[in-house]
């Protein structure tokens, strides 16, 4: 029995604009086929076990052609498996998703259509332009830009659009511009019309020129306009200067590195983007169980036995958690022991588990603990923690004459990273700036790279830290360090960023 091909629009760049249908598909399909235009962050969406196949085209290089591409889907499709074909935009709209249904059916293999958002359409508004306005025009046409200039004769009558349609959206056609517009001029459009140029539509590094039909040739030779690039030309391309909210955002154009581990990043990672900012997964931890509990589950049977129970981040309150559902024990077996947690968001994971915590301390040092815990001689605590981690904490406790079993909950492990795209980013002199949010993350950072590949980053990068700790790491590894927030959280961290790029 064959499977089932769902044609999928993956919206125009902005992975937040696919559909929930097409959502629904990627995460359930057996087989994800995608395209160049494609987000590749989607993928992140697929099953474990699915398998991703890049059909992409790039600069006219085919990884397949066309008729390979359907021949792949009929192939797959016959193996019984569902596929989802992810295709730039919309399917329908120069996606050649016609094509491939058309291939489909011949094949007698059944197929679905998820419409996607066009990047005629969502490309304009994030470049501050939209594709019609009562007081411009009502009428608007998308119309290929790819057209072979040396064809005998052309199959768009440019007399009938250049003077009969008010805004004019030319996909794929950035190479084929001084075409463009010498057709347009010679049907019959104004010379002074307003011409948008938007690259990388709806993505954070999306870029925007204008001009008028008379001087986009010259504006697109000197900056260099590069595919995929989309041409929108009328008078609703005036209204940018007023709507122009995508690109007005605080860390627009910042490409930031997010070295957290990436079970902890989403949530930086997505509020760095609503920011503007262009931020780049690079996670330089992973966490992982113990390669023993033996440790972790003595200290949980003699919870009861400690006056203080030390949470020093929201991971260890995890694989607490894990180990106490894997092991079938109540955490009300934690009860007895006053519960310190060092942060908000330690505290709020605690809190979550019905745990009270009884303290929070304003400073994250080790003195700023102790003077909030008050006198600790004589006490017993447990500190459940990651198996390479600052001794400090322990040290000073102990000094105090507590008693401190520091016992494993989980390990840091370094996972595979970017480190080409990092460093393409700092080579090509971007406005790049790594943010550290633990001393691991500077160590591990660190050790990814090689010592000279590590100082051309150095000495291009700007530094966002966390807190001192951190800073005091980094700073030992030869950073600078920029940004330290003066409250000791990713919140903090954010809002630090976002004054020092209104600063500079």
């Amino acid at each position: 029995m064959n499977g089932k091909v769902y044609l999928i629009g993956a919206g125009p760049g902005d992975p937040a604009l696919i559909t929930v249908r097409g959502l629904e598909l990627i995460r359930s399909c057996e087989i994800v086929v995608y395209d160049y235009l494609a987000n590749p962050r989607l993928l992140d969406e697929a099953r474990d076990d699915a398998e991703i196949i890049y059909v992409g085209k790039k600069g006219g290089a085919h990884t397949l052609p066309q008729e390979k591409i359907n021949e792949l889907l009929v192939r797959k499709a016959g193996e019984g498996k569902n596929i989802a074909r992810l295709k730039g935009g919309d399917p329908y709209v120069f996606g050649r998703g016609g094509e491939e249904a058309e291939e489909l059916i011949s094949a007698g293999v059944e197929f679905e259509v998820v419409p996607g958002v066009t990047a005629g359409v969502a490309a304009a508004a994030y470049a501050g332009i939209p594709v019609t306005h009562r007081s411009c025009t009502s009428t608007m046409a998308f119309i290929t830009g790819h057209e072979d200039p040396t064809k005998d004769e052309s199959a768009i009558q440019w007399d009938k659009i250049a003077t009969g349609i008010g805004t004019l959206v030319f996909y794929m056609g950035v190479k084929n511009l001084p075409h463009i517009v010498s057709n347009l001029i010679k049907g019959g459009r104004s010379a002074k019309t307003p011409v948008a140029l938007v690259r990388w539509g709806t993505t954070s590094i999306q870029q925007t020129w204008t001009g008028t039909l008379e001087t986009i040739v010259e504006i697109a030779e000197m900056e260099k306009v590069a595919p995929p690039s989309l041409i929108i030309v009328g008078e609703v391309v005036t209204l940018r200067e007023k709507l122009n909210w995508f690109e007005s955002r605080p860390l627009f154009g910042r490409h930031i590195l997010v070295t957290r581990a990436r079970a902890q990043a989403s949530g930086f990672l997505s509020r760095l983007e609503e920011l503007g900012a262009a931020a780049l997964e690079f996670p330089t931890i992973k966490t992982v169980e113990p390669e023993s509990w033996d440790a972790l589950d003595r200290a949980i049977d003699s919870a009861g036995s400690y006056d203080w129970l030390i949470f020093t981040s929201v991971n260890a309150v995890s694989y607490l958690l894990k180990r106490l559902k894997d092991t079938g024990r109540d955490i009300r077996g934690l009860a007895g022991p006053a519960v310190c947690a060092i942060g908000k968001k330690t505290a709020e994971a605690v809190a979550n588990l019905g745990i009270q915590v009884s303290l929070v301390p304003d400073e994250f040092r080790a003195e700023g603990i102790l003077a909030k815990i008050g006198d600790v001689k004589g006490k017993k605590i447990l500190i459940p923690r990651a198996e390479q981690a600052r001794e400090v904490l322990p040290k000073v406790l102990a000094e105090q004459g507590a008693e401190v079993d520091v016992v494993t909950a989980y390990r840091t492990v370094q996972p595979e990273t970017r480190k080409d795209e990092a460093l393409e980013l700092a080579r090509g002199g971007r406005d790049m700036m790594v943010t550290f949010t633990s001393s691991s993350t500077v160590t591990n950072f660190v050790s990814m790279f090689t010592e000279a590949e590590l100082k051309e980053i150095q000495g291009k990068v700007k530094v966002a830290s966390i807190g001192p700790i951190t800073s005091d790491t980094a700073r030992q590894a030869g950073f600078t360090v920029d940004v330290e927030p003066a409250e000791y959280t990713i919140d903090g961290l954010v809002e630090a960023i976002v004054a020092f790029n209104g600063a500079r």
